[in-house]
Order: structure tokens, then sequence, then C-alpha cells
């Protein structure tokens, strides 16, 4: 019983090191924003209060049918006539699953397509292709401030798009990676402290950053041995992590982001909101390529390091019962 969850995670991992993410009109998480784009105009409200009751409706709604759908899969399977029968497939299930939550080649797919934007000196498509992954206004970002801005996506992925799911998948099961992954997903969408979406995304955003508290610490952790393995600089690393992790609006964003920035013995700025590490913000592709290797690396030793043995723990103690 403890081997199998945890040749599940192994397995996940690699199929996405290997192929990425499906095509979004076959992506769970795309599905899933679906429906939150859907369920937010009916919580909107003149009344803030009564608005803010709507986005607990948006998380809980999209929750309940998430879990929902998860109960009914695995009472099915389970109807299957023999025991290694239902085994078998649900370890494939839950495989294919869990690897949608999780988003290595996806992160590394958008952070090489500004890359490849600024190779052919195309700075207006790279601020287009780097607003696909992040929040900010991109469109008079200079060169370095857009390099700096998929930096920093890289470094809160590793925790939203890898660690994140795989650390509530240790402690729930398949259920709790993807009401992770709600939550992540309502937060991006709409987890904003703008006028339109203040009130009805604050519930989102608040479970968001309740989630995020524990992974996002782990990870910056983690990121520090990944950078003493890789050679770069991991004293700089945990020395700038402890410095400037609490400098950015997130409670948890920081961390993996101001680790990333000592390892790399750069600095990240996102203008206006706060700057992350020592020197000048002077940065290349080579930083970016650097930044990713760590993030596989990262997720492989957060596997070894964390998510084993918090899965072997749990099995002992009788919590775990299945995937």
């Amino acid at each position: 019983m403890i081997l199998e969850p945890i040749v599940i995670v192994a397995f996940a991992l690699g199929i996405d090191f290997v192929f990425g993410d499906p095509k979004n009109r076959y992506h769970p998480t795309a599905w899933i924003g679906t429906l939150i784009a859907k369920l937010t105009p009916l919580a909107k409200n003149q009344n803030m209060y009564v608005e803010k009751l709507g986005g607990i409706f948006v998380v809980a709604i999209t929750v309940g049918v998430v879990v929902t759908l998860l109960s009914i899969l695995d009472t099915g399977i389970s109807l299957l006539t023999t025991d290694w029968v239902t085994i078998v497939v649900s370890g494939v299930v839950v495989v294919i699953l869990l690897k949608t939550t999780i988003a290595i080649r996806g992160m590394e797919k958008h952070a090489k397509a500004v890359l490849e934007s600024l190779d052919q000196n195309n700075l207006d498509m790279a601020r287009t292709n780097l607003s696909m992954i992040v929040k900010r206004n991109t469109k008079n970002l200079d060169k370095n401030h857009v390099i700096s801005g998929v930096l920093e996506s890289i470094s809160e992925n590793t925790v939203d798009g890898i660690t994140g799911p795989l650390f509530y998948f240790a402690l729930f099961g398949l259920p709790g990676a993807f009401v992770y992954r709600v939550i992540n997903t309502v937060d991006s969408m709409i987890g904003y402290k703008t006028d339109i979406f203040k009130n009805v995304g604050w519930f989102g955003a608040t479970c968001d950053t309740i989630l995020n508290y524990i992974p996002s610490r782990l990870t910056g952790l983690v990121m520090i041995i990944s950078a003493a393995i890789l050679q770069n600089n991991w004293k700089e690393s945990y020395k700038i992590m402890i410095r400037d992790g609490k400098k950015t609006e997130s409670p948890n964003a920081g961390y993996p982001m101001a680790a990333l920035a000592g390892a790399l013995e750069t600095k990240f700025e996102k203008i206006n909101h706060y700057k992350l590490g020592n020197g000048e913000i002077i940065l290349t592709t080579e930083h970016v390529n650097s930044a990713l290797t760590m993030m596989k690396l990262t997720s492989i030793l957060f596997f070894g390091l964390v998510i084993i043995p918090i899965i072997t723990i749990l099995s002992l103690v009788g919590w775990w019962i299945h995937a």
C-alpha cells in the first residue's frame, strides 16, 4: 500500500517530463476554468457582502462538482469484477489524472516561447507571451523585466504547478490534488484586488494563501538543495530567501522567488511592487535555462525528500487507504 501511491507520483512526474500537457479541450484544468467562468458572473452583486458570499459559492460549487466526479469515477472502477483489474485500472486512471495537475513541461514551453521571441528581437511578442503566465501588465516592460517576469513565474509555478498538488496528493490522495488545483485556478482567474474581482475573488485568494503556506516554504528549502547540487550559489539562495521572502504581496510566493534569485546571484523586480535579490537587473536567456533546470531538479528532490516520507508515515499510521 505504501508503494502504490509512490509509484503513482513517480509515473505522473515521468509522463509530464516526457509528454507535457494534453490540448486544452482535453485538460481537466480547462474544464475547471470553464466552470469558474460560468459561475463568476452569477456571483456578482452590487452588495459587497452578497458578492463575497457569491465568491464562497463559486469555490464550493466547483470543488463539489470535481470531488463528486472523482467519487463517481472511483465507485465505477471499484465495481470491476476482479481485484487485480481494479488495482491496475485505478492506478492508471489516478496516474493520468494526477499528471493533469502538474505542469513542468507546460511551464518550460511558456518560458521558451518568451525566449524565442527575444532571440528574434521581437520584444512585443515576448511581452505578449509573458502575459500568458503573469498577472502584471507587460505592455511597457523592457527586456530585463520581461526575463525577470519569466524567472518569477518559473519559481512560483514550481509550487502552483508541481509541489503544491503533489503535497496535497500525499496528504489526501487524488481529491486533495484536485481541490488544490481548483483553488489555484480560482485564484489565478478571479483572485485579483481590483474593483471587479476584489469581493468575488477574496475567498479563493484566501484559500490559495492558506493552502500554499507550507508547500511554498518547503519548495524554497528544496530549491536551496537544488542550487547546491547544480553548483549555483546555495548560500546566497538561503540568505536571500530568508531576507526577501516576505517582500511580495503574497505571503507565500516570495520564498521560492527569493531562493531562485539568490541561487542565480541576480535580482528580480516587479515594478512598484518588490525587488528580490542583490545586484543589478541584468538578465539573460541563460538565467532562464538555469531556472528551468532548477525547477526540474526541485520537482524530483521534492518527490524524494517530502512526498515519499509523507506517504510512508501516513501509510504506517493507517491514513492512506487509496489514491
